[in-house]
């Protein structure tokens, strides 16, 4: 029986290091984003090109940018549910409050 919970120990253990390998990836997937997200006339789907947006998120920035009448500057974002200081600090280089939304994956 001490055997058995050793081997389903060591499966679990196991399981855990295969299901967090990947998530480096989507780290890097994230930070390969190269241009800028007009966050003004994004759609939801360029807004998810942001590091830390995901769809719920995406669709949070659309109803605040809509109940502003526009962002005036990137700290608005802060008005964001999920978005603080630190999101806001990662998303400063990728956002832009004019022009057109360049961003794209590399």
């Amino acid at each position: 029986m001490h055997r058995i919970l050793r081997i389903a120990g060591a499966a679990l253990a196991l399981a855990g290091l295969l299901t967090t390998a990947g998530l480096p990836a989507l780290a890097q997937e994230k930070s390969a984003l190269e241009g800028v997200v007009n966050i003004n006339t994004a759609s939801a789907e360029q807004l998810e090109l942001l590091p830390g947006i995901g769809a719920s998120r995406a669709e949070a920035v659309i109803a605040e940018r809509k109940a502003r009448g526009g962002f005036k500057n990137v700290e608005d974002l802060l008005a964001v549910k999920g978005i603080g200081e630190a999101s806001l600090t990662r998303l400063r280089p990728h956002v832009a409050l004019e022009g057109k939304t360049t961003a794209r994956l590399e």
